[in-house]
């Protein structure tokens, strides 16, 4: 299993906004896509600024690249995302994961 992760950053006063945007979005085209395992959404505030970190689950990187294209490591983004991100960050990151949910004793 491949570990995609994306992180993005908004002001604290578009953070619930930009969550339910997320769960319009990404969230659901990530789930749609075949291949994928699941998504978890991630929030931490800092001052006036919260970080969402995004990461999803795949069975392979042929499945990541039905959703990413062929650049694996280039972030997809959506229509809105300007509008509440205060920085487009280009790359995601990519992990093995070697301990999948549940699977620990």
């Amino acid at each position: 299993m491949i570990a995609r992760t994306w992180h993005g950053t908004v002001p604290t006063d578009k953070a619930d906004a930009y969550h339910q945007y997320l769960l319009v979005t990404g969230v659901p085209d990530l789930q749609a896509t075949p291949g994928n395992r699941g998504v978890t959404v991630y929030r931490r505030y800092d001052g006036e600024v919260a970080h969402f970190l995004l990461t999803s689950y795949w069975d392979s990187l042929d499945a990541i690249r039905r959703f990413a294209g062929d650049d694996l490591e280039r972030a997809r983004y959506y229509p809105a995302d300007r509008e509440f991100l205060l920085e487009i960050e280009p790359r995601v990151t990519h992990y093995a994961v070697l301990d999948p949910p549940g699977m620990l004793p």
